[in-house]
């Protein structure tokens, strides 16, 4: 992708020091620091124009978000969708979000082990052909550095209008034995999941009827424990439930 951007935008984006991140470098293992809380940190990586890190951190001002992108014009449209959601809050800066400009390549030198409880990606590049796959966000070498940045409440949302990489990231996950949760291959059919934030891209998929796939990976130990302990009690009440009906059959 390339961006024509406006002239004297380096400038712009170094003058906003409290809201982007131009060097990650000083903050891995400090991003605690930089938000002045505990609070659990979000990443979504490829944030593009920033619509969805912008309206999370506005629903969600408990939880620190870090948005990621290597292009300085949409580090620029991002802080400005930032701050125009976060003033009708009447905040002037945005108080738990940080636009950081870098490639996700080296995305294990911008934050330390078990820095992170979510990873959000949202309509990466698909990157179609064969000889690009390492490239994908889903691959598992990009998988593998993820589960080492989150912690023991660690999850990797993924949603994609890609049905080829949709399958291939499910392939991904599962040849790694990760447990995945509330698979989706068109999430929008019924009607719009208004309880998620949409991307500008989803939002044009959305008004086309395009399907629309997402899938929860499980990481964390804790939040895998949780949800083991959920999916055995929902097959003890299906089963209690079902012995409830025989047992009624019975009766009449």
């Amino acid at each position: 992708m390339r961006l024509r951007g406006r002239k004297g935008i380096r400038e712009s984006l170094e003058g906003q020091p409290e809201l982007v991140v131009l060097d990650a470098t000083p903050h891995r293992g400090k991003w605690r620091e930089f938000f002045g809380n505990d609070n659990p940190i979000y990443v979504e990586l490829g944030m593009g124009k920033g619509r969805f890190i912008s309206q999370m951190s506005v629903r969600n001002p408990h939880i620190n978000f870090v948005g990621v992108d290597m292009y300085d014009e949409l580090l620029r449209r991002a802080s400005e969708k930032a701050r125009i959601a976060w003033e009708e809050k009447g905040e002037e800066t945005p108080p738990n979000l940080a636009l950081l400009r870098a490639n996700i390549e080296g995305i294990e030198s911008m934050f330390a082990p078990g820095e992170l409880e979510r990873v959000y990606l949202n309509f990466s590049d698909p990157w179609p052909k064969s000889k690009h796959a390492r490239r994908r966000l889903t691959h598992q070498r990009f998988v593998s550095k993820y589960i080492e940045i989150l912690n023991d409440r660690g999850e990797i949302h993924f949603k994609t209008d890609s049905q080829s990489l949709f399958e291939f990231s499910l392939n991904s996950f599962a040849d790694m034995e990760l447990v995945m949760r509330n698979i989706s291959l068109h999430l929008h059919k019924d009607e719009p999941r208004e309880d998620l934030v949409f991307t500008e891209y989803e939002m044009k998929f959305m008004e086309k009827g395009q399907p629309i796939h997402r899938v929860e990976v499980v990481i964390g130990s804790e939040v895998l424990r949780e949800h083991r302990e959920n999916k055995q009690k929902s097959l003890r009440d299906e089963a209690a439930a079902s012995s409830e009906s025989n047992e009624d059959d019975t009766e009449e």
